[in-house]
């Protein structure tokens, strides 16, 4: 018991005082450029299926 009580005051110390945390503007400049990239991410593979699926009704004729 005695090592789980040290375990979590160890984690609790290095989460409070080691720990850099980003600044707001930092975390807001950081998530939308992350959803920018998302957005990008899944319109191009959306361009992809739209494309394949537009060869492979070529190819096949359905």
């Amino acid at each position: 018991m005695d090592r789980i009580k040290f375990y979590v005051l160890e984690s609790y110390n290095e989460l409070i005082n080691k720990v850099t945390w980003p600044t707001w503007p930092n975390l807001y400049g950081n998530t939308i450029v992350v959803i920018v990239a998302s957005l990008i991410f899944a319109l191009l593979i959306v361009l992809m299926d739209v494309l394949s699926k537009g060869a492979l009704t070529q190819i096949y004729g359905i």
